[in-house]
């Protein structure tokens, strides 16, 4: 049956029924009334216009934008043509700005500009109200009725879609009439609305043009701060709202207010980061900022908790108290965290309950296999029940940390896994950490075989740099004081506020001798300490008889673990001061003899949940084996056994050992004084309180409780009364009075009772000691990043000095040379300056930061780079708000070409070849940014820091032609960001290659236990498996490091001691109870009906490219 409609089905789609009627008809008139018109579709019409002599096109605009803005000035709509031309200029710039980018679609473009600009098309807008009609006129000259004529009306646009030039379009319903009457009526309707619309003339197109990604005037500088501004985003206009809120007392530095920005944003796109600023410059204010900051986003159920160490408790309670956000957070302690996992504390909610985790001195989460760290992911990573305005289930996790990095890069990725999923990650570049982490990992492990220094810094480097532009541009906001000097703003800032940031100068070097004597004994003690005892007393689960090996998981390897402490305790004591090595060296001489004694008795304790010392100390061994009793029901770790339960080596070697102790404690009976307690009196006479202390006031740190007693008693014989003496001990005791007398900012009146204050550790965080800027470090903790702690604690904000001293006693030659301790922390501190571009030399002249070249041992202040780039762009909005604007408002799509000789030393680093004939892309979508180098056939990401040093550009640099065929590379950066993208990003898909030992074992128990469904379907049962199915994402996406490890531990003692299936399928089931694993579980499902319209991929947007010829 014949119809005059149709639609576009089988191809009978409205460009068919152009082609028919342009072929077929002689048009001189062609007239389209359309409310949408894209300039992007106009390549498809073009070939058919060749022979039309008139067309005119008369589109429509939103007019309802412009009726709205009337009436909210109270105005009665009348068309503006001037704003009815704007609106339609805007609209064929978006229309523009969002066209796919390719050869085609760009000559149809512009071919649409050629055209009006040669009078070939005549274009109006039309303001007055909306169109929605849709009409095509095709009519000859002469036009009436005896020639031929059609008029198309219907619901097409003037689109792609609406011509249906493509598969799937839209459906389409429309009419063809050829009557004259018809096309008569429709010609003259069209008359009617062209003369009362706004024509569009060539000097309006040619402005569009400049207003377009087609301008080509663009100068590399100006696309270089286009970039900056692009990616900086929001962080270049600072904090202007969170000034106005700071409770009294407290200051709005300028640098936290930007950090509180940043950090904010880091948070919301990465679920985390790390506030990793240097001691002393405020990340308790800045974080709770951050807090007060999210719980305004997220809603006001929101619940925080803070983690932190028992020395923070004061300051972290007083500060959010002063925020006024008391009733969203709750408190615990690092040792405390179980008490949220086992739900039956009502001080505390579920893990799933609370929202956002804050975790300070985060350092001490290092080690993914301590209990410690596994009740923390936990909490962190359990998703959340309810959500608020952040509608994502995952929590947010803050690291609060001066020191992220304690000696290994494995401490960083640990610190990462708790916000980051280690094998599908949200980091542009690097969807799968544990992959990215491996050969950094092993590569320091390699480090204990280099000797020489300089080419030790220079390996560490290598290892730490691809980390600190990798990860930490994205995840760590990291500010130093000579961040903060070299950046006019902020330095300007905190001098108005009458506030300094003093010089560290040193560390100094105080050596000291031994007589020939005590050098004797020394090595000999060194050499009996690390070469001959073997510290027996602490391997007696290494020597248990086999029956009852099932008590004791890895006994011998946590012997050995057990005497490597117990050999680095007395060599760290023997480092710090011959009265506390002979105090440690008692100890362990009594401590074995009684392990001797209990083998004579025929009742040896074994008791790792008892501080056995203390009840044989007090004698009262009937309450001990009571106590054994009583624990050995639920834990029969602890339990007496007889002698013959052991092999006769244990005894053999207890015996050997205490026969070395006896020789020990014979040759220190006559050691003499202590030449470094008799070098400590002299400093502090001749040089520790001279000028350069400024309120006469000192502060020493040692590792040892009696090593601090033993030096505070020797002042006092000297005659020093004003000293004070701290230890885990006393130091809440005495809290108030370290304040009083060396708190700089202590708000009441300070006193001067005391002027030494001598401390272990326990000072080493969490309190002001800045009266002083003085620092003696008696002896170097092995933990090198102490050493940083320390210094922090005199150098802060309200110090009245110019400049810190700090000085070190050295360790000895012979000690050193044998545990190799310069080199450790040579290490652990190199990684801190590659990575975190530390600001002060805290232990050797061997030091170098990173800019600091390898020849050159002098410290050098460094900036991080990233905060330089952004301060320009600062700079520049602050400076000359209208050229900012201007530049900003560059459309995206953006494009210049440059000379690639320009780059090519920048190129051969970063990629390894020059740029010739590629292309600078910055792309992104709401997920994800990246920077790509790209040819026709290649495409490497690069990273924020590579790419802005390829942008780079002085104003003086003049742009070239952009070539020709550089679309193909640009495709070929939107694949690679793709193709990245649905990895990394994508709901379900995740990496399933590159997997770890550990993870392979684990994958293949519980896969084998799913092929067991068959045979076994009602021990296995349908939730089971589910939650087996739970645990095997879990593991593929790297949610809890430790329940990988734990799996496979599981697996591996299945497989060696044939455990029954019922066996097995209980410990699996304890373990995954352990873990959060029903309710992820039950979160997927409701995930899964939040999220029932499918996910729509975003097309990644060019912001700017650069061709390099």
């Amino acid at each position: 049956m014949s119809t005059k409609f149709f639609t576009n089905k089988n191809g009978n789609s409205l460009i068919k029924k152009f082609e028919g009627v342009f072929t077929n008809q002689t048009i001189f008139y062609f007239d389209a009334l359309v409310g949408y018109f894209r300039a992007s579709g106009y390549f498809k019409l073009r070939p058919f216009l060749d022979d039309v002599p008139e067309i005119r096109i008369l589109v429509g605009i939103n007019a309802d934008n412009l009726i709205a803005e009337a009436n909210r000035k109270g105005q009665l709509y009348l068309e503006n043509s001037d704003k009815t031309k704007e609106e339609y200029l805007k609209f064929i710039a978006d229309d523009i700005e969002k066209a796919s980018y390719d050869e085609t679609t760009e000559k149809s473009i512009l071919q649409f500009i050629e055209d009006i600009l040669h009078g070939k098309v005549t274009i109006k807008a039309y303001g007055q109200k909306n169109l929605h009609a849709k009409i095509y006129i095709f009519r000859p000259k002469p036009f009436n009725e005896h020639t031929l004529s059609s008029v198309i009306t219907g619901s097409s646009n003037l689109t792609d879609s609406g011509l249906g030039t493509y598969d799937n379009s839209n459906y389409e319903f429309n009419v063809q009439l050829n009557d004259f009457s018809d096309v008569k009526f429709a010609t003259e309707e069209f008359e009617d609305l062209w003369k009362d619309a706004t024509e569009i003339i060539p000097t309006d197109i040619d402005q569009l043009k400049a207003k377009t990604y087609l301008k080509e005037d663009v100068t590399p500088y100006e696309l270089f701060i286009k970039m900056l501004v692009e990616y900086f985003g929001d962080a270049v206009i600072r904090d202007k709202i969170g000034s106005l809120n700071l409770p009294s007392g407290y200051t709005n530095l300028q640098y936290q207010a930007d950090a509180v920005v940043e950090g904010f944003h880091k948070l919301m796109k990465h679920n985390g980061f790390i506030l990793a600023d240097v001691v002393g410059l405020g990340k308790t204010i800045v974080a709770t900022r951050i807090i007060k900051k999210y719980i305004e986003k997220n809603g006001y159920n929101t619940k925080a908790l803070v983690v932190y160490p028992n020395a923070l408790e004061t300051n972290w309670k007083t500060t959010i108290k002063d925020f006024g956000i008391g009733n969203y957070v709750h408190f615990i302690s690092n040792g405390s965290l179980h008490k949220i996992i086992n739900g039956d504390n009502p001080n505390y909610l579920l893990p799933e309950d609370y929202d956002f985790i804050i975790i300070d001195e985060a350092h001490k989460f290092r080690t993914s296999n301590t209990n410690m760290y596994g009740l923390l992911e936990l909490i962190c990573k359990t998703p959340r029940a309810t959500v608020g305005n952040d509608i994502d289930r995952r929590k947010k996790v803050m690291l609060i940390t001066a020191t992220p990095l304690n000696n290994k890069p494995e401490d960083i990725a640990n610190q990462v896994y708790l916000f980051q999923d280690s094998r599908k990650s949200t980091l542009e570049g690097v969807p799968n950490l544990q992959t990215f982490f491996a050969d950094k990992i092993e590569k320091y492990k390699k480090l204990y075989l280099i000797k020489d220094h300089d080419q030790l810094i220079k390996k560490v480097k290598e290892i730490y740099e691809p980390i600190r532009e990798k990860l930490f541009s994205e995840l760590v906001i990291r500010r130093t004081r000579a961040d903060i000097k070299k950046i006019p703003r902020y330095y300007d800032d905190v001098k108005e506020q009458g506030m300094t940031f003093p010089d560290v100068i040193g560390p100094h070097k105080i050596e000291y001798a031994f007589s020939d004597a005590q050098e004797k004994i020394f090595f000999e003690t060194v050499a009996a300490l690390v070469e001959s005892l073997g510290y027996f007393r602490y391997r007696a689960i290494e020597f248990v008889d086999p029956k009852y090996a099932d008590l004791y998981d890895n006994a011998k390897l946590i012997s050995e673990q057990l005497a490597i402490i117990m050999k680095t305790q007395l060599v760290k004591r023997l480092e710090s001061s011959f009265f506390a090595f002979k105090m440690s060296l008692q100890r362990f001489h009594t401590s074995n003899q009684r392990m001797i004694d209990m083998f004579a008795n025929d009742k040896v304790y074994v008791v790792p949940d008892i501080d056995l010392n203390k009840f044989l100390n007090e004698d009262r061994i009937e309450d001990l084996e009571k106590k054994i009793e009583e624990l050995s029901e639920d834990s029969p770790k602890n339990k007496v056994y007889k002698a013959e339960d052991f092999s006769p080596e244990l005894l053999k070697g207890l015996q050997s050992d205490q026969e070395i102790l006896n020789n020990l404690i014979q040759s220190w009976t006559n050691i003499g004084d202590d030449p470094k307690t008799k070098k400590f009196l002299e400093q502090i006479d001749q040089h520790l309180f001279d000028e350069r202390n400024v309120d006469k006031k000192l502060v020493i740190f040692s590792e040892s409780k009696e090593t601090v007693e033993y030096l505070a008693e020797e002042l006092r014989k000297k005659g020093r009364l004003d000293v004070l003496a701290i230890s885990a001990s006393n130091n809440k005791q005495k809290f108030a009075t370290i304040r009083k007398n060396f708190d700089a900012n202590y708000p009441e009146k300070q006193e001067n009772n005391y002027n030494i204050i001598i401390t272990t550790e326990v000072l080493a965080e969490g309190i002001n000691l800045h009266r002083s800027n003085i620092i003696l470090n008696y002896d170097i903790p092995w933990n090198a990043t102490k050493l940083m702690q320390r210094i922090g604690r005199v150098n802060r904000i309200g110090t009245r000095a110019t400049a810190i001293y700090v000085y070190n006693f050295f360790p000895t030659a012979q000690s050193n040379n044998l545990i190799k301790l310069n080199e450790k922390a040579l290490k652990k501190l190199q990684g801190f300056h590659s990575a975190f571009s530390e600001d002060s030399k805290v232990y050797t002249e061997e030091e170098q930061l990173i800019e600091s070249t390898l020849g050159n041992l002098e410290p050098k202040e460094e900036v991080d780079e990233r905060l330089q780039y952004l301060e320009m762009v600062r700079e520049l909005f602050e400076k000359n708000p209208k050229e900012y604007t201007r530049i900003k408002n560059l459309p995206l799509k953006s494009r210049v070409g440059r000379l690639a000789n320009i780059k090519q030393q920048v190129a051969k680093k970063i990629i390894g070849q020059d740029l010739e004939n590629s292309v600078l892309c910055y792309l992104r979508n709401k997920m994800k940014e990246g920077f790509y180098v790209a040819n026709e056939k290649d495409c490497v990401e690069i990273t924020f820091y590579q790419a802005v040093k390829l942008f780079e550009a002085t104003k003086k640099e003049e742009a070239i032609p952009v070539f020709e065929n550089h679309f193909a590379a640009v495709d070929n950066a939107l694949q690679h960001f793709k193709k990245v993208y649905n990895t990394v990003y994508s709901t379900e898909d995740y990496d399933t290659s590159n997997l770890s030992v550990q993870e392979r074992n684990s994958i293949l128990f519980l896969n084998s236990l799913k092929d067991l469904r068959r045979s076994f379907p009602q021990e296995l049962s349908e939730e089971f498996i589910e939650m087996i199915d739970a645990s095997l994402k879990l593991i593929y996406m790297g949610v809890f490091r430790k329940f990988r490890n734990e799996i496979a531990t599981l697996a591996a003692r299945q497989k060696k001691k044939k455990t029954p299936l019922p066996k097995v399928i209980q410990e699996l089931n304890q373990l995954m109870t352990k873990y959060p694993i029903r309710n992820i579980v039950r979160m997927d499902a409701l995930r899964a009906q939040e999220e029932q319209a499918p996910k729509v991929f975003e097309e990644p947007k060019i912001v700017i490219t650069e061709t390099f010829a």
